[in-house]
């Protein structure tokens, strides 16, 4: 709603200023404007609402940067609207609301880009992987995980030092709504790194979110419009729940990454394994499930932190729909899942769009 009225409004503000030029060169007399208007004014008049008209497309678009073309209009125009302010100074309410929808979108854009900063910088840092994965570097492996990596078709592929994916989906808050997002996150695995951003939809609203976990320490930040703070959480019980999350990625995302002799294994059964990971001076551990074919069906573990009350309880993720991803079997769709005292509670549900390795 509020994302439509501001497209009407900047693309009839740029057509308004049409008016100047067509004033100026004696295409027509308009009522509104009855002050003489130069021709090179009345090109600037044209040149402003160019600028409006491409902000549009950009804002249609959905390009970030459009921020950058409305302000330098809004300058102009309010320039214009001064040099005939009796007939024009109405305008001056359309440029506030653009100018400050401008402001708000550069929020986002800044808060984005320390994201991306994060991730050209971790991405400097790492070594594509070139052995490739062969069956001896199974062979320490508890027998269930080693056929969930022959099912995912790890041997004979290049080892993996990064990788990206791509969500959409829902999520919520216990006692709330369900609001969809889209994500994107790089995950590194030399120093372990994960860099999350999120874009979620509330009441009309796109509420960005950058969870990011580097150099041992995590941190979550929420902001509206980029800018005012939701959520801001670092270190303490985050790096744990962070430790957590990097190790369900790997098992999830990116399983070629098991075969680290870092992971400790200890297996249980045909179908169930237990792993303790550890990164730096935080260790966790988690049970993987799988099925008869050999598939991941699930991750638990008890060493994650529920942000909002500081408290540990049972993390689940049973995922499930395989498809190829960049020539792997991997999990489609998955969900998060708190067990409180009281019952379980799905917080999360993640449809993965893609997924691509090695990305220089």
């Amino acid at each position: 709603m509020l994302r439509n009225l501001l497209l009407v409004i900047l693309f009839f503000h740029g057509a308004l200023h049409c008016m100047g030029f067509a004033r100026a060169f004696g295409y027509e007399n308009f009522a509104q404007l009855t002050k003489h208007i130069a021709k090179p004014v009345g090109l600037l008049w044209l040149f402003t609402a160019l600028l409006f008209f491409i902000a549009t497309v950009l804002f249609f678009t959905k390009n970030n940067v459009w921020w950058m073309v409305g302000i330098v209009a809004v300058m102009l125009s309010q320039f214009l609207i001064f040099s005939v302010w009796k007939e024009a100074r109405f305008g001056t309410i359309a440029n506030s609301i653009i100018l400050l929808a401008c402001l708000l979108s550069f929020g986002s854009w800044r808060f984005e880009k320390s994201y991306r900063e994060d991730v050209a910088s971790a991405r400097q840092k790492t070594k594509t992987e070139a052995d490739t994965i062969g069956e001896a570097d199974l062979q320490h492996l508890p027998l269930p995980v080693q056929k969930y990596l022959r099912y995912v078709g790890v041997v004979g592929k290049q080892k993996v030092g990064c990788y990206k994916a791509l969500f959409d989906g829902h999520m919520r808050d216990k006692g709330k709504d369900w609001f969809p997002f889209t994500s994107e996150q790089h995950n590194f695995t030399g120093e372990p790194t994960r860099l999350f951003f999120m874009k979620a939809k509330m009441f009309g609203i796109t509420v960005p979110g950058y969870h990011h976990y580097k150099n041992g320490r995590a941190g979550m930040h929420i902001k509206l419009f980029g800018i005012f703070p939701m959520v801001s959480e670092s270190g303490g019980v985050l790096n744990k729940a962070e430790t957590v999350t990097i190790f369900n990625d790997m098992c999830i995302l990116a399983p070629a990454t098991l075969i680290d002799k870092s992971i400790q294994w200890k297996a249980i059964n045909d179908t169930v394994a237990k792993a303790t990971f550890t990164v730096r001076d935080e260790s966790i551990t988690a049970q993987l499930l799988f099925n008869v074919k050999g598939e991941l069906t699930n991750f638990i573990s008890d060493d994650r932190y529920a942000i909002a009350d500081k408290k540990r309880y049972r993390f689940s993720t049973p995922v499930k729909d395989y498809k190829n991803f960049d020539g792997y079997n991997l999990p489609s769709y998955g969900e998060a899942i708190w067990h409180y005292p009281d019952g379980e509670f799905v917080y999360g549900q993640f449809h993965i769009k893609k997924i691509v390795y090695n990305v220089q």
